[in-house]
């Protein structure tokens, strides 16, 4: 016989460990998106046993001896996904990141994986940074935080975007690491042998995909922005690595010309690329590489910059997202969508909004659509070093039990998810309820 679902009291919100029932949880009286087709669904439950998604069986059909989870006629959807998010870097400034001891940095990470979970996020792709042990620890229960697909140090040339070092620490002797390459936010390489080195070593650590800075960025105190970074013979050594690994490489680029260079390469995501011209936006569309836009609009959400220097490349990335956006739908370049919030603490409450407002581009359905499913495909191009084996970002028999139940209508708006304490009312990861206000 049926019962009611008992994972949490009434009114409870967050508790030290999450809950998972004993016996299959079927939620019903719910409006459905599944992350799969662009639109709501009705007359249909979700049944979960374990860490996965059984089946959507219809509403009226007997659940038997299962718990169930009236949603009082609430969205139901999948957990959120971050395909560029910085899992040890958000939650710091630059100043603090580089001067602070590295085990500061893992526990301030720790706190704000738990503040990520909470707000929805139950995947995130790590794209630069000392993520392994923090994973480990979330995988393990230890702490609590979204699944981790990490990239480990962003690999970079000398003088490249992940150059971290201090005037002073120029000219570099050989064999001495920078404090960014020994706290692993970053590994410099300097010719295809170095580049294979480099990109092994993240492998042998567990990284999912690789992250390699093809071109300069908008906080780092050295780097042009329009600098081509990597011989196209340094970038394919990553990727022939990362293949031979059956995953992918990522690159960090804004310039046509990175771009353009990292293809050739064998680059399958370019992260950023606002400053494409029309030409290479078609390139990637017609090579099937992934664009990973950000909401890089130099508004309230922006990262915060101290360098005048560095707030002038910030507008120039600003222009040139609005016309990102633009040629990425009218294009079909298969996009991605994170927000690579980094050394800007302040702003990581505000992670569901970046997403909420760029209905200023898209349909409200089609950019939920980008942040679940779209985003689980471009996680499952790690293939064969993918972490975990469900698909993510879906309602799907077979996918990993990733759900949340919302107070919204995202056929209007996805104003709900900028308040997330408010209008998630029930968060699942793995079948397991870290929040429920039901």
């Amino acid at each position: 016989m049926a019962a009611p679902f008992l994972g949490f009291g009434s009114g409870s919100v967050f508790a030290a460990q999450p809950k998972k029932s004993e016996r299959p949880v079927v939620f019903t009286n719910l409006r459905l998106f599944d992350g799969i087709t662009n639109e709501i669904k009705q007359g249909l439950n979700v049944r979960v046993e374990g860490d996965r998604i059984i089946a959507l069986p219809p509403a009226g059909e007997n659940p038997g001896e299962a718990e169930i989870v009236d949603c009082g006629g609430r969205l139901l959807m999948p957990g959120l996904i971050d395909a560029h998010w910085h899992s040890t870097l958000c939650g710091l400034t630059q100043a603090a990141a580089m001067t602070a001891d590295v085990p500061y940095i893992h526990l301030v990470a720790a706190r704000e994986a738990q503040n990520t979970l909470m707000r929805g996020f139950t995947t995130v792709r790590d794209a630069g940074g000392p993520s392994f042990a923090l994973k480990r620890a979330i995988d393990e229960g230890i702490v609590h935080g979204p699944r981790i697909y990490p990239s480990g140090a962003m690999v970079s040339q000398t003088s490249g975007h992940g150059d971290f070092r201090m005037r002073y620490e120029v000219p570099r002797a050989d064999g001495v690491l920078s404090h960014a390459e020994r706290a692993g936010v970053a590994s410099i390489a300097d010719g295809a042998s170095e580049v294979l080195r480099r990109v092994r070593e993240q492998l042998m650590l567990g990284a999912s995909q690789i992250k390699m800075m093809a071109g300069g960025g908008v906080t780092s105190p050295y780097d042009p922005l329009d600098s081509v970074q990597f011989t196209e013979a340094e970038l394919r050594a990553g990727v022939d690595a990362a293949s031979d690994w059956g995953t992918y490489v990522m690159v960090h680029v804004y310039t046509a010309a990175g771009i353009q260079r990292a293809i050739r390469a064998g680059v399958k995501s370019i992260e950023h690329g606002q400053l494409a011209d029309e030409e290479t936006a078609r390139l990637m569309a017609d090579q099937g590489v992934w664009w990973s836009l950000q909401p890089f609009l130099a508004d309230e959400d922006a990262n915060k910059l101290a360098d005048p220097r560095n707030r002038a490349k910030q507008l120039q990335v600003a222009e040139g997202t609005v016309k990102a956006y633009e040629m990425a739908q009218r294009l079909n370049v298969r996009t991605a969508w994170g927000t690579d919030i980094l050394f800007t603490p302040q702003n990581l409450p505000q992670q569901g909004r970046m997403l909420a407002k760029l209905t200023r581009f898209y349909p409200p359905l089609d950019l939920l659509g980008i942040a679940t499913g779209q985003n689980g495909e471009l996680l499952g191009m790690s293939g064969l070093r993918n972490p975990y084996e469900g698909k993510v970002g879906v309602i799907a028999p077979g996918a990993m039990a990733d759900i949340l139940i919302a107070d919204g209508d995202p056929t209007v708006n996805l104003d709900f998810l900028a308040d997330p304490e408010s209008n998630l009312r029930l968060i699942m990861k793995n079948g397991e309820v870290y929040k429920s206000t039901l």
